[in-house]
């Protein structure tokens, strides 16, 4: 920071923010708050990184969290902090803790307004709105209108925070975020859940008489587990009890998936047929940290009353609630309790490893489609050992549960959004998670998916991000297609006019952002280009995967049409 100007209040936020771990804040410019960013050029330790778009920053800001363990990003009043809504929203239902930073009109308009009813830029007129708009989604939506109180402010939101894992809103008024304040004394630390002794005890002794008592248990990891930072600890859980582990869709690569005990990742009737019959076997499930979802409703309606869950919102075994068990010391007196009771003994459930995905047999001509694709793309990363370095980043697509079907991942190799399904997620998060990890992004996403949001290929160039973005690109949103009428992709059937995507020319939209652009059909041609693309250094490739519009994923195709009555069709366009 340059010593000659006074900290300010948006200094103090920065230094905060910087404590934590941050090191990039994602942006796109505004008047209002062109203090802050002023602020942040003049930052050392902490580098602006600019959008074109406002939900596309938003994402980055969320993929930099995944792996930072908090994101930020700064928007123009109401115009740009509404735009990048849907993905706070996305941050605040998967446990991500990105701070938005925004401001407001200052003292002196708020005087012209008051005193003259004037409506000044980007304002609907309730100068209360932003804090009103995303207090639903945060767990801090503050307007900060004055220096003196803001760094207490500051500091009682980040700390939530970083406690909760979930997003907070911070707004000031213009002219506070360049207003002197003291620096900020000592560091911020989160703080631990409430937890009431009685019940976690009770809690540990259900579930030990459970387990013990079980006769084909399982331990579900969800995406928790990753957020809190609680791998090694359920490592040890696993390997101590000899348990077999699966994780949910969200929660893929929580940990390593090369270990002995790993039985695929479930996602319903998405899963691999494999993993779908051990859990057809199951009579008690230790879910921890599990944010079940409707992919589940199935397995909820079967085992609702053997599943022992404990996440950030609740704990019960079966259908006894335990109220402020948080999981954090829920695990630690787990596996305190194992070590010291022998009254509880858990049963090691022996099981084959996975078997090996076969690769299709075929010729070199054969059109590409999900299952092809990924297998050729599993069988190159592993010749290549592409995913120590690399991230495989998917959106809310049909080859999102396709590719729940891989297996052997390192950790933290699997990014998705996969809880608040938010198309063009994917590509948006790519640059923040590259960012925060040094990993390289291997984004595949659909047409849908893709369009929304495809302005940020040209950040990844700009920054010279050598990304893999593959389209799987068949102009239709298939996945939607399949829960309105899974007939259309029949011989004969017909796709509904609103799935229907225009058509366009890739290889000009990559050259145009400043991309390598390449087109692929066949399996030979994806084999080929694959080796090519890993060599690519400081740019980004955009690969246009040419599919048949009616080729359908067998995951999405059970998920369409599965077993039982409770399934609920949560891409419909119908309404409830």
């Amino acid at each position: 920071m340059a010593s000659n100007k006074p900290f300010t209040v948006a200094d103090y936020l920065l230094t905060r923010l910087h404590q934590l771990g941050l090191r990039k804040v994602f942006q796109v410019p505004g008047d209002y708050v062109s203090h802050f960013m002023s602020a942040l050029d003049d930052f050392d330790g902490i580098d602006a990184v600019g959008e074109v778009n406002e939900m596309a920053a938003a994402y980055a800001a969320d993929g930099y969290a995944r792996y930072a363990g908090i994101g930020a990003v700064s928007l123009q009043y109401s115009v740009g902090t509404f735009s990048g809504l849907n993905a706070i929203a996305g941050a605040y239902v998967e446990r991500n803790p990105v701070v938005l930073i925004s401001a407001s009109p200052s003292a002196q308009n708020r005087q012209l307004i008051w005193s003259q009813d004037v409506l000044f830029h980007h304002s609907t007129g309730d100068l209360q709105v932003g804090r009103k708009v995303f207090e639903p989604v945060t767990v801090a939506s503050l307007i900060l209108d004055d220096s003196e109180h803001a760094p207490a402010l500051i500091d009682e939101a980040l700390v939530k925070a970083i406690s909760e894992r979930r997003p907070i809103y911070l707004e000031a008024w213009q002219n506070v975020w360049g207003e002197p304040c003291p620096h900020p004394q000592g560091e911020l630390q989160a703080l631990a859940a409430r937890c009431d002794d009685d019940s976690l005890r009770a809690a540990i002794e259900a579930t030990l008489l459970r387990l013990g008592n079980a006769r084909s248990p399982v331990i579900m990891l969800g995406i928790e587990v990753a957020r809190f930072g609680l791998q090694e600890q359920v490592m040890r859980l696993i390997e101590a009890s000899g348990l077999p582990f699966t994780t949910s869709l969200e929660a893929k690569t929580v940990v390593d998936e090369s270990h002995p005990q790993f039985i695929g990742t479930y996602a319903g009737t998405a899963s691999r047929l494999w993993t779908q019959a051990l859990m057809k076997d199951v009579d008690c499930i230790l879910a921890l940290g599990v944010i079940f979802t409707d992919d589940y409703l199935q397995l909820l309606a079967k085992d609702f009353s053997q599943i022992i869950l404990v996440n950030t919102q609740l704990a019960r075994t079966g259908l006894q609630y335990y109220p402020h068990v948080p999981l954090p010391q829920y695990l630690q007196r787990l596996l305190g309790a194992m070590g010291l009771d022998s009254d509880y003994p858990l049963p090691c459930s022996a099981h084959e490893p996975p078997p090996a995905v076969r690769l299709q047999q075929g010729s070199a001509d054969d059109p590409l489609g999900y299952e092809l694709f990924l297998e050729i793309l599993e069988r190159v990363a592993r010749e290549q050992n592409l995913w120590a370095d690399s991230s495989l980043i998917l959106g809310e697509s049909s080859a999102l549960y396709a590719a729940s079907n891989l297996n052997g991942l390192p950790r933290d190799s699997f990014v998705a959004d996969a809880i608040w399904g938010s198309l063009g997620h994917e590509t948006g998060c790519a640059l923040g998670v590259a960012l925060a990890s040094g990993r390289r992004p291997v984004v595949v996403a659909g047409d849908g998916g893709f369009m929304m949001i495809c302005q940020s290929l040209s950040t990844l160039a700009r920054n010279r991000i050598n990304a893999l973005v593959f389209v799987m690109s068949n102009e239709a949103y298939a996945i939607e297609q399949a829960f309105v009428d899974i007939d259309a992709f029949e011989p004969g059937g017909q796709f509904a006019p609103f799935d229907l995507l225009p058509t366009w020319d890739y290889l000009a939209l990559a050259k145009g952002f400043g991309a390598e652009g390449f087109k692929v059909s066949t399996r030979s041609g994806l084999e080929q280009l694959l080796p090519q693309l890993l060599r690519l250094k400081d740019r980004p490739a955009l690969i246009q995967v040419v599919i048949p519009q009616r080729d359908l994923a067998p995951q999405i195709k059970r998920l369409a049409k599965p077993d039982g009555p409770l399934f609920v069709a949560r891409h419909s366009h119908d309404n409830d």
